[in-house]
């Protein structure tokens, strides 16, 4: 999901292949990353701000979404360009191994980077991806999101919100779906929620993890789920990863954006995760 939240870090960008990266960086010390798709970095500024503390702490825009442009609109979004593109900031920092810690789509990143960058990063916390293609009714959720996605770029943006919440397991009344999604919108807030309608959703969650390189990295990587998820889709697949990777998931305070909700408690978690490893 898309949030609309304000940084409190300067702004500075890098290009890359067919983009141009927005980034913020607060604080000194060992680097955190934290990272969303589709969520922009202004969604984790309140943890940032955290985290800074003690930590440089990374956020970006990913390419195609709000400060991040791309040179061609409609390239796909998928989760290996993200990660070269998050290999590319650490990179260009000189701060690493890093610290990754990405959420929802941006959990998906995380677990690109780590496959194929792994001398770049220490820990990855995949908090909660989307990953459908590991659970046994993979097919029917396959339908569904075609379903949402064919809704949405047909136009009946409240119907696809509305399919896209029931196939989450995530309970919204429908009288607030439509005050959400009805009426007068911010402009930009709705590009970005097309992009990932018609180019990022189905390469985020048809993503496949290569299993067997996952348990090989050198960096560790934690599966999150959120205290309040039980029973959610993303709940569901972050359990399912968690057990092909032979560990137990790692509970995080809130739901599926516990981050944003609850930056406080979320911010000690991943402390006491960190220093558990």
């Amino acid at each position: 999901m898309l949030t609309d939240t304000p940084d409190s870090a300067p702004a500075q960008s890098l290009e890359v292949p067919g983009a141009r990266l927005h980034y913020e960086v607060r604080g000194q010390g060992p680097l955190v990353v934290l990272v969303g798709a589709p969520m922009d970095a202004g969604a984790f500024a309140p943890l940032a701000d955290l985290l800074a503390a003690d930590h440089t702490v990374l956020t970006t825009d990913p390419r195609g979404i709000n400060r991040s442009p791309l040179d061609d609109p409609e390239q796909e979004s998928t989760p290996e360009l993200r990660a070269g593109d998050l290999a590319r900031l650490i990179t260009h920092l000189d701060a690493g191994p890093a610290v990754v810690l990405g959420s929802s789509g941006g959990a998906v990143s995380a677990l690109a980077l780590a496959q194929e960058h792994p001398e770049l990063v220490r820990t990855v916390v995949a908090h909660e991806p989307p990953l459908i293609e590991l659970l046994d009714d993979r097919a029917q959720l396959r339908a569904g999101t075609e379903e949402t996605v064919t809704a949405y770029l047909g136009g009946d943006v409240i119907g696809a919100w509305k399919r896209f919440f029931a196939q989450a397991g995530i309970a919204v009344p429908e009288p607030v779906v439509e005050q959400m999604f009805g009426g007068d919108r911010d402009a930009r807030q709705v590009v970005d929620e097309r992009r990932w309608f018609a180019h990022e959703m189905r390469a985020t969650t048809y993503w496949a993890p290569d299993l067997a390189r996952l348990r090989a990295v050198p960096c560790r990587v934690v599966i999150g789920v959120g205290e309040d998820s039980a029973g959610q889709l993303c709940d569901r697949t972050s359990r399912a990863l968690a057990q092909a990777l032979g560990t137990g998931p790692t509970v995080f305070p809130g739901d599926h954006t516990g981050f944003v909700d609850a930056p406080k408690e979320f911010a000690a978690a991943l402390r006491a995760t960190l220093q558990d490893g």
